[in-house]
């Protein structure tokens, strides 16, 4: 994982783990698990979302050759 694919994960984590976990408190997941569990996978979903966006700008910020 290259360095902007660290720091994009670093923000998109906690927000996407955030959105999880209001979607679950607003589905009825009122108990500790089903919090948690949402957590996580948002968690889990920001790995690859970071990983994309980071190539994406890669992509854009490349100079032509």
């Amino acid at each position: 994982m290259s360095k902007l694919a660290l720091m994009i994960f670093i923000i998109a984590s906690p927000t996407l783990a955030g959105i999880a976990m209001v979607a679950a408190l607003v589905l009825g997941f009122t108990a500790a698990k089903g919090i948690v569990v949402a957590v996580v996978i948002g968690a889990i979903i920001a790995l690859p979302v970071s990983i994309i966006v980071a190539k994406q700008i890669g992509n854009q910020t490349k100079s032509p050759q």
